[in-house]
């Protein structure tokens, strides 16, 4: 029997007016295992209990450490129950359940990071065209966010995006994944538990229509918005409309760079991990391998063998490796991509099909040669475990064609000259690259992409900059001493 869930509206669940249901399916039975509201008319009811709780509710007013506390008690209440919430989003994507415990477990340290910031927000005196002004500035909270997240970390990212905007003093409107919604639901039962005022946290699930109400409703004031470029597209175009402005974290087309130096063990295992955890669906995917051709034949060579070693089934289960793909929808782009690659030539090394064994979401770790920067699966963003592997001879080389793509997002490198890492790092035009390491984040380190991957910024300090507004304060220091119609 499945669950039923309704929205989360103003401190508690709401049924949604037009009855709108739909279902949530598990990806690795196949089968629905709960449903949710789908009302597009919620989002205005969301929208004015979160206007309301940031002008006229105590989030307004409070103090910046009492914030602060609220947001440290959330975060232990999502330690505390992190193994519900991980088994509960495994069941909604299918992320193997070792990793959904792992972010269940980091919220907290992402929380208690910008809860140390809330009281940190300053704003500074200027100075002055004449002695008798004061003038200086104040920093202030952005005011309603309209927050839209993806589905395949959907509670990681949506800490991502409430870290900073409650330390602000924001409130938000939610719109998980409508393939991912139950997480951020349980997040904002255990908020209201911990003592956050009703409307600083509000959830509506739902469709496609749930995020363009958000994306367009007059009273937000601002958009953080994770996801595919043609989704993030529709989204900016309604938010202009208002002139809402946005943070946009979109996808990557992220190169993997092994020089003939480089530790071939390590850089083997980050190529590994990069593409094929998490079943390739993550944004900094490491989905194009530049190899050395001094090492390529190697590399490849443990490559192919390690793929067909990975161990895929129940991602429920703790000795899974790799999960499902997380929808139907998904596995079919999957295929489809990597039966265009082998139309352009490409040779399957390694996968390329379903797993037979394990039902219909199951696509073997792929790896594809005989590929080049024109080909489409180097070009386009697949979003599954697919790796298409280039050789190159030298650096300029592989700068020009690492940068030769739509997307900006991470990049890696692999070598043991420590000068040429640092060179590779300024040379690449992504927002983040990591040398002798893949895929980490930190609630410290601002993440986000360049070109069609998006602009502004999650996590670091930086991330507060979004959801923060600069106003100006004039004090005329000795009456009207001045010209009446000479301004300055």
């Amino acid at each position: 029997m499945s669950e039923t869930f309704d929205n989360w509206i103003d401190g508690g669940f709401v049924a949604p007016a037009s009855g709108g249901r739909m279902p949530t399916i598990n990806p690795f039975s196949g089968e629905a295992w709960a449903e949710v509201a789908d009302d597009p008319d919620a989002v205005d009811v969301a929208v004015r209990s979160a206007r309301k709780a940031f002008e006229d509710g105590p989030w307004a007013t409070m103090p910046a450490r009492e914030r602060a506390r609220l947001m440290r008690a959330l975060g232990a209440a999502m330690t505390r129950d992190a193994d519900e919430l991980a088994q509960a989003e495994t069941r909604d994507n299918g992320k193997i359940i070792r990793e959904t415990t792992a972010q269940a477990k980091s919220i907290e340290s992402y929380l208690d990071f910008f809860a140390g910031m809330a009281d940190k927000i300053t704003g500074e005196q200027l100075p002055s065209p004449s002695p008798n002004f004061l003038v200086y500035t104040e920093r202030v909270p952005k005011g309603v966010i309209g927050a839209i997240i993806p589905w395949n970390s959907p509670l990681s990212l949506l800490t991502w995006k409430l870290g900073p905007l409650l330390a602000a003093g924001c409130t938000v409107v939610v719109k998980p994944s409508d393939i991912t919604p139950v997480t951020a639901l349980m997040l904002a039962e255990r908020a209201t538990e911990v003592g956050f005022p009703p409307g600083v946290i509000n959830i509506v699930t739902g469709g496609a229509g749930v995020g363009a109400a958000i994306s367009s409703h007059p009273d937000i004031d601002k958009i953080t918005f994770t996801g595919g470029g043609v989704t993030a597209k529709h989204v900016a175009r309604a938010a202009a409309e208002n002139l809402t402005p946005a943070v946009m974290e979109l996808g990557g087309k992220s190169p993997q760079i092994l020089f003939g130096d480089a530790d071939v063990e390590a850089a083997t295992n980050g190529l590994l991990a990069g593409i094929f955890a998490a079943s390739g669906q993550t944004c900094v995917a490491g989905s194009r391998a530049y190899i050395h051709e001094d090492i390529a034949d190697e590399v490849i060579a443990r490559l192919v063998k390690r793929a067909g070693e990975i161990v895929m089934g129940d991602p429920s289960d703790i000795a899974t490796e790799m999960g499902p793909a997380a929808s139907d929808a998904q596995r079919d782009r999957i295929l489809s991509m990597i039966e265009a690659a082998k139309d352009e030539g490409a040779t399957v090394a390694a996968g390329g099909v379903v797993d037979p064994e394990l039902g219909g979401r199951f696509v073997r770790p792929t790896i594809l040669t005989d590929v080049d920067n024109t080909c489409s699966i180097v070009q386009e963003e697949v979003f599954g475990p697919v790796l298409a592997i280039m050789r190159f001879t030298d650096e300029d080389e592989v700068v020009t064609l690492a940068n030769d793509s739509d997307y900006g997002l991470a990049a890696g490198v692999w070598t043991n000259d420590i000068r040429r890492g640092h060179r590779m790092a300024r040379k690449l035009d992504v927002g983040t690259v990591w040398i002798n390491t893949y895929r980490n984040v930190s609630y410290m380190a601002p993440f986000g992409g360049f070109k069609q991957s998006g602009y502004g910024k999650d996590n670091g300090i930086e991330a507060m900059d979004a959801f923060l507004q600069t106003k100006t304060v004039w004090v005329e220091l000795e009456g009207a001493t001045r010209d009446p119609f000479v301004i300055g």
